[in-house]
């Protein structure tokens, strides 16, 4: 069986123009050519999973489609062989280590971290004066996971990289490789970009180890199960260094585009505020407890990942021949799966573009969506080690902001996404008023 081409395609260049022009748009119509679809850009093609069932069958055997082709080659050139891009025969062991980490008993320390950092940058935050609200959330996780004494300008600049990178990370895996080293403006931006942000982390990670001293965020975490302790083996420095930066990238940049989505989203449905807001009372969001008591925020969250999802696709590689759907897939073959493709099918969710947070009441477990449709977290071995992090912080920015504002958009505003590796708004400015309890202005 072959796979259909998608439409579209032009000579020399494919489907480059439907990619850059409006990608989520030419994404969600590829299902109606098929469970797999043959997309081309430039010299490069691939294979587009657009079925829930082939889209679990890819993650569930991380073997046969390990992390890789076009997309992962861009990403380990800044990530190097982090946790999120390294191959198969890496992951078991990065995974073991870096796992403790992530633990629940390390949680409640982590919601501290989140509360400080929160009530921070809100507190700039004035009533009617319009605030960069992408742009808040982003210095809200960053500072989640770096120390807090690491000054405002280093931390704009950080952020700022890391938003050149992620976006050249899209353009590189699409253009040549050939044009990587012709001294355009782009990719001068992209290397000074990288450059920095290496720096930051190898200067924090030194400082860490300096002090000795756990501060209870996620980068002492880190460092505590990462480093050889007793002699037995740990990450080496090179090691713990890209899982810092991985962490850096995949976890700050997509907590916050998902909080800057929620926040829109939420502006357009009142009744939704006021019954996030009337949640919130009393719920300081800093234990266990407060968490369970957050259920709308959680649904508020699940629903925005589902029409959201922080990367709207992924490659991965066939490491031998296989077969996928009724398709034979030879040794090389790179298949690109699409947690927005799936999430926006009408045969898994009931009135998929809407925004329906209700719809995940019932769900005994948060990150087990109905009918198992929901990838946006991966899934199998390789599913994101730290999604209960990243929804608890997403749920504690929501409430808080939900608590004390409400969040108006600025009149004649459009809002539309960013061309990046991920799905955050181009542009979020919005007008925080003072929020009367119990009401909804």
């Amino acid at each position: 069986m072959t796979a259909v081409v998608a439409p579209g395609a032009l000579p020399l260049i494919g489907h480059l123009v439907p990619l850059v022009h409006n990608r989520l748009e030419f994404l969600r119509e590829l299902p109606a050519y098929g469970d797999l679809v043959r997309v081309r850009v430039g010299p490069w093609q691939a294979l587009v999973v657009t079925s829930a069932e082939l889209t679990h069958q890819v993650l569930q055997d991380d073997r046969t489609f390990d992390k890789g082709g076009y997309l992962y080659d861009r990403i380990r050139e800044t990530g190097g062989n982090g946790l999120v891009s390294c191959a198969h025969r890496d992951h078991r062991r990065q995974r073991r280590l870096v796992q403790p980490s992530f633990h629940r008993d390390r949680l409640p320390g982590y919601l501290q971290v989140m509360s400080k950092q929160i009530d921070e940058v809100l507190g700039h935050w004035r009533d009617g004066r319009a605030v960069d609200v992408h742009a808040d959330m982003q210095t809200v996780t960053a500072r989640t996971m770096l120390p807090s004494g690491l000054p405002s300008s280093v931390m704009a600049q950080m952020i700022e990289d890391m938003n050149v990178v992620l976006a050249g990370v899209v353009w590189r895996s699409i253009l040549p490789r050939r044009l990587d080293k012709v001294p355009l403006p782009a990719n001068r931006r992209y290397h000074r970009a990288q450059e920095r942000l290496r720096r930051i982390v190898t200067e924090v990670i030194a400082d860490y180890r300096s002090s000795d001293t756990d501060h209870a965020d996620l980068l002492s975490g880190l460092l505590a199960f990462c480093d050889p302790h007793d002699g037995a083996p740990g990450l080496s420095d090179a090691e713990i260094h890209d899982q810092v930066l991985t962490f850096l990238l995949a976890g700050t940049e997509t907590t916050a585009n998902v909080v800057s989505w929620a926040l829109h989203l939420v502006a357009r449905n009142p009744d939704i505020e006021r019954r996030l807001r009337a949640e919130a009372a009393g719920v300081a969001g800093t234990t266990l407890d407060d968490l369970s008591r957050l259920t709308l925020a959680r649904n508020v969250i699940l629903e925005t990942v589902r029409l959201f999802p922080p990367v709207p696709l992924l490659t991965r590689i066939t490491t031998k021949d296989t077969r996928l759907g009724g398709h034979f897939l030879p040794d090389g073959t790179t298949v690109v799966y699409s947690p927005y493709v799936v999430q926006h099918q009408g045969a898994h969710f009931a009135d998929p573009e809407d925004f329906r947070p209700d719809r995940w009441d019932g769900d005994g477990e948060p990150l087990r969506p109905p009918r198992g449709a929901l990838f946006a977290f991966g899934g199998g071995a390789r599913r994101c080690v730290g999604d209960t992090f990243g929804l608890a912080e997403a749920m504690v920015m929501l409430s808080t902001i939900t608590h004390r504002w409400s969040m108006r958009s600025l009149p004649g505003s459009r809002v539309r996404p960013a061309q990046s590796l991920v799905l955050g708004p181009r542009t979020l400015r919005m007008r925080p008023q003072a929020a009367t309890p119990g009401a909804c202005s």
